[in-house]
Formats: structure tokens, C-alpha cells, sequence
């Protein structure tokens, strides 16, 4: 991208085909928002949905709800939703639990499909929950489960009969890197794995087709891209074909065959139902299909191409503002390979971040040394870019990082 004027940068604003989307967000004047990575921002419907369900649903109908407005039916009807920009069936995804929850459901579940085999493997330094939930089944059943990491370049070279199931991040949480979805998973089942694929970075930031590369498993958060709200529902896919091999080890009453027969025993739902487990929450249920319909509105391929262009924008940008300070690039600088956010290395990276938040501009920090900036095609501009690198250049030229404040470590970074 050659936009590095002012005038440049707001002309591909008029000319953006989602800029009337940054409307359907309640986003704080002044506020240059850069972590709907991690957190999404709050779609105006949602407060007015989210208050007829407090007002009406609870309020007035209260339990005849699950009947008369539906809530029985809400984590298959918005796990429909989230299938079509995930590329699956309807009767392939549902919502509900979260995230981590749900990577254990996919990991006993291909340990089922391979009675035979003992190791539960990924890649070091992928998102800590996916390892700790292999580590916590090895832990209850130690003569029957081995969790292993190996080096990013090593996955590969590790895929032996040993392997029960292989789970991976599709877009890497600190890096931004595009896993090959299609090409992992042809080169797992040559050796006859199953893969669970980690979509919480990719879901509505970029095109995903989980049946087209064959994909056995897949879970993925509502809280970021799909602007579900902080803590909503997570989604579980299944295979069609592997659904009815699987007797969920999480085996909650909601997955029962007949929930409502109260039997002493566990007998699974057919299909997709049987990865419920609890009863849904049907407040963050509200709120998360705000966010997915809202996300359906928008052209997929729109979404990736500004995704793209905003982050190339803002790589361009550091670079041409903020060459001298030390930043060093810990995203792929090719967009086909990066997903929807820019990292940087810098040894005084939290800091740094503090002092852009202070100044209203939002990213995050991950240790030990990334700040991230995540990028929302929905809402998010190309003069939201321009002036986050102004800001930020001003902060590294007057060392404004440098003041005690921004030191002292929170509780979230």
C-alpha cells in the first residue's frame, strides 16, 4: 500500500465497503480501539436486545422463555449461524461452555476415535489453555494419555501411530500467523489423526472452510470477532461423520437423547446435540447472536481484503514513523499469511502500551515483550490506523513510556 498522506488515507475511508458498518457499534468518542482481538466492540443492538430478553423473556415470561421465546433452541439455531462463516454444516456446530471446555470435549472425543493411540500433541508456545487441557487429561489418566509439545517446525515430523489427535491455533494469538489448514490437516490424516483446529482468531476475521480442508474438529470463542461480549458462548464443530462415534465424556444432561425424561442413566443425543453439556447461558446467548448476525450482514471477502489492508497500512506506518525506536516485527509481514493483527517486539513493550492507553488508543501487551494490535474490519478505519502510529510516535519521541506508571504491572495485560 502506497497511502502515506493524510488525504490518502481518507480518501480508501470513502471509498471502504464496510465503513457503514462502524455505525452499528457503540464506540467511545476519541477511542481508537485496536483490541477487538481480544474483546469485541458492543453492537448498538445488542443493548436493546439484551434488554428485552432482562425485561420480557426473564422478567415476564420468565421459564415458559425456553418454550415460548425459544432459549431451548439457541445453541443449535446461532451455532447454525457461526457455521455458514466457518465453512461447515449446520448440523456440524453448536454453542455453548467455553472455550477451553469444549477443546476438552474435541480432545476426549478423538481419543475415542483412537482407542489405540496415547499422545495428545501440539506446538510449543500455542495458546496456554489448549495445552493445559492436554495436560489435564494426561493428569487423569496417566497410563492412557501423553500431552506433548513440540517446536512449531517439528509438528510435521512428529505425526506417528502415537498420535490420538493433533491440536492446533489456525491464527497464532501473539504472531498473527496463518496456519495451512487444508495442508496440516491432509498431511494428519495420512497418518490417520484427527485435528482439532482452534478458530478464535479466525472466526469472522477471515475466511474459514472447515469442510473444504476436511476438518475433523474445531472450537473457537463469541467474544472477539463476533462481538458477542465479554465471556460469551464459545462453539464446538464436529464432523458429521464422527459425531456418532463419540459418547462425550462431558456428558451433560443438555446432551442427553431426552433431556427432559430425567432418566438415571446417560444415553447421547444423536448428532451435534450431544457436545452440550450444561444449561446455555441465555443472556451471552443473546448478545453473541447480535454479533453473528450482524457479522453475516458483511461479505467475508471484504472483511479479509480491509483486514489485510489495514495491517499493511500499519506495518508501513511504524516503520516510516517509528523505524528508529526499536520495534521489530513479530507478525508474518505478508497479509496471505498473517490473520487480522500487527505485533511488534520491543523490550519496553508493556510500557509502551500503557502509555497508548492512557493516550486512547487500545491494544494489548503479551509477554514477555509483544504488543498486539488486532484490527476489526467492521469497525475499525484507515484514520484509526494513520492516527495510532501518530500517537504512538509522539509517545516513543518524548519517552512518555518512560514515567513509572506505565510500569506497574495489572492483572490484565
Amino acid at each position: 500500500m502506497s497511502a502515506t498522506t493524510l488525504e490518502q488515507i481518507r480518501k480508501l475511508d470513502r471509498e471502504d465497503r464496510l465503513a457503514r458498518f462502524r455505525d452499528r457499534f457503540d464506540i467511545p468518542k476519541g477511542l481508537i480501539y485496536l483490541d477487538g482481538n481480544s474483546l469485541g466492540c458492543l453492537p448498538k443492538a445488542a443493548k436493546t436486545r439484551l434488554a428485552d430478553v432482562v425485561q420480557r423473556e426473564w422478567g415476564q415470561d420468565l421459564i415458559r422463555s425456553w418454550n415460548s421465546n425459544d432459549w431451548i433452541n439457541a445453541p443449535r439455531r446461532i451455532g447454525g449461524k457461526i457455521a455458514a462463516l466457518v465453512g461447515a454444516s449446520e448440523k456440524e456446530l453448536i454453542v455453548g461452555d467455553t472455550t477451553s471446555i469444549n477443546v476438552f470435549k474435541c480432545l476426549s472425543a478423538s481419543l475415542q476415535l483412537n482407542e489405540e493411540r496415547s499422545v495428545l500433541l501440539s506446538e510449543t508456545g500455542n495458546f496456554p489453555t489448549d495445552a493445559y487441557m492436554m495436560e489435564g487429561l494426561a493428569a487423569i489418566a496417566p497410563d492412557r494419555v501423553e500431552a506433548r509439545l513440540v517446536d512449531p517446525g517439528d509438528i510435521l515430523s512428529n505425526l506417528d501411530a502415537s498420535v490420538a489427535a493433533l491440536l492446533l491455533t489456525h491464527t497464532h494469538y501473539k504472531t498473527g500467523r496463518v496456519q495451512d489448514m487444508k495442508g496440516v490437516t491432509q498431511a494428519a490424516h495420512k497418518k490417520g489423526i484427527p485435528v482439532i483446529w482452534d478458530l478464535s482468531h479466525s472466526c469472522g476475521a477471515m475466511p474459514v472452510d472447515l469442510n473444504g480442508c476436511d476438518a475433523d474438529f474445531a472450537v473457537g470463542c463469541g467474544y472477539k470477532y463476533l462481538n458477542g461480549g465479554p465471556g460469551a458462548p464459545a462453539f464446538t464443530f464436529a464432523a458429521e461423520r464422527h459425531q456418532e462415534k463419540v459418547f462425550p465424556a462431558l456428558s451433560g444432561w443438555l446432551g442427553h437423547k431426552a433431556p427432559f425424561a430425567f432418566d438415571d442413566f446417560y444415553e447421547p443425543a444423536p448428532g451435534i446435540d450431544r457436545f452440550q453439556c450444561g444449561t446455555p447461558g441465555i443472556l451471552g446467548c443473546a448478545a453473541l447472536e447480535v454479533g453473528v448476525d450482524l457479522m453475516l450482514e458483511a461479505d467475508m471477502a471484504d472483511i479479509r481484503a480491509k483486514s489485510s489492508a489495514l495491517g499493511n497500512l500499519f506495518l508501513e506506518l511504524v516503520e516510516e514513523k517509528c523505524g528508529a525506536y526499536g520495534f521489530q516485527p513479530a507478525c508474518p509481514v505478508e497479509a496471505d499469511q498473517r490473520g487480522s493483527q500487527v505485533s511488534f517486539h520491543h523490550p519496553e513493550g508493556y510500557a509502551i502500551m500503557q502509555a497508548l492507553i492512557a493516550r486512547n488508543v487500545i491494544g494489548d501487551f503479551r509477554a514477555p515483550d509483544i504488543l498486539r494490535f488486532g484490527f476489526a474490519p467492521l469497525y475499525n478505519s484507515y484514520e484509526n490506523v494513520w492516527n495510532a502510529v501518530s500517537i504512538l510516535a509522539d509517545i516513543m519521541e518524548s519517552r512518555a513510556w518512560d514515567d513509572a506508571q506505565f510500569k506497574q504491572k495489572a492483572a490484565v495485560t
